[in-house]
């Protein structure tokens, strides 16, 4: 069922969100879907060819960013930002949550050209830093506060709070309205953007991460750092079949972020929410096709996408598991259980 929107087209950025969320004060409650580029929101915003972040492509603009909200389902008061491209399933699926989202240009093209296997094993986690918090974190790239993931939802929320007050999006900025209250944001992504939503976190305390398909990077330790997000707020969710998994990657990301402290690896197909409280997901749903058309469906199948399965109803077969990674009581956890066997832990090359 396709839901009314109202669209503003004009330059987007976001993130924030409040404690006691405040009630929509809209005379006209509806889903509200908005674009904007993040050249318009913010001047200062600039292309770094080099590692295919542009502004434009092919002379159309390819800065632009997304937020959507809906004023007539009782808010959260927390934001979700999704860090991959706009996705509106995933839009309008945690709108019916009650949270604000946001979709933002950030760097992510760089990985197929730095996507390498150097001395340094933190390597690729620092371009995710950089390209997501605007840190000074990597000699591979020069991305400014401004281009980052960070930079530019913050200069989203704050030109949304004064284009479209029926959003009441001022409740995502601290005292002053300079920065985002990253306490109420969640950040998310499927595949590199689940794995940039995990550095980041680790780098910035936010309510809650959402890994579809990640975390990945297998020849880095990264994962079994510091984190200023309590690992218990860290959600993932794949499929057996999807490379990621049958590698060893996710698995191994998972007991590198501690997840096993909070409850065992659940088979969403045969359990019920909330999943034992854990917060590693999988599902062995059948995939069609041989082993690479299987792994590549995978991939994407547990993602909330326009494919996804329905049963006869017209109800989204995951739609139990999404709404618990999205809305679950981050506090309540399932009990602590040993390591996995068999994982294998290093998979940097042999020398």
């Amino acid at each position: 069922m396709t839901r009314p929107l109202a669209i503003l087209s004009v330059a987007l950025l976001t993130v924030h969100a409040g404690a006691a969320a405040p009630k929509f004060n809209d005379p006209q409650p509806q889903a509200y879907h908005l674009t904007v580029r993040a050249s318009k929101v913010d001047p200062s915003t600039k292309a770094h060819p080099d590692i295919d972040f542009n502004l434009e492509s092919k002379g159309k603009p390819s800065d632009v960013q997304t937020a959507d909200v809906d004023t007539r389902v009782a808010p959260r008061g927390e934001l979700v930002v999704w860090l991959m491209g706009h996705n509106p399933v995933i839009a309008e699926k945690v709108n019916g949550y009650g949270y604000h989202h946001v979709s933002v240009h950030y760097a992510r093209g760089w990985f197929g050209k730095l996507n390498t296997v150097p001395a340094d094993t933190q390597h690729l986690g620092k371009i995710r830093l950089e390209a997501t918090a605007g840190v000074d974190a990597s000699q591979a790239v020069a991305i400014a506060e401004a281009d980052s993931a960070k930079g530019r939802a913050t200069r989203l929320v704050q030109w949304l709070v004064k284009k479209h007050p029926q959003g009441r999006w001022e409740q995502f900025l601290t005292a002053g309205g300079k920065e985002l209250d990253w306490t109420k944001v969640v950040v998310g992504g499927s595949s590199h953007g689940a794995t940039s939503s995990a550095r980041f976190a680790m780098h910035q305390k936010v309510a809650r991460v959402i890994m579809f398909c990640g975390p990945r990077d297998n020849t880095e330790d990264w994962q079994a750092g510091p984190s200023a997000t309590p690992l218990n707020r860290f959600f993932g969710y794949t499929h057996v079949l999807d490379g990621g998994w049958t590698e060893h990657h996710y698995q191994r990301s998972w007991l590198m972020l501690r997840l096993n402290e909070y409850g065992p690896v659940v088979n969403a197909d045969d359990a019920k929410a909330p999943y034992g409280h854990s917060r590693r997901l999988i599902t062995q749903a059948p995939m069609k096709g041989d082993a690479k058309k299987q792994a590549a469906a995978a991939h994407g199948y547990v993602t909330p996408s326009k494919g996804s399965p329905k049963d006869a109803q017209g109800r989204h077969l995951q739609e139990d598991v999404w709404k618990y990674l999205f809305t679950s009581d981050v506090n309540v956890t399932g009990k602590p259980v040993p390591a996995e066997a068999g994982i294998r832990m290093n998979q940097r090359p042999k020398k």
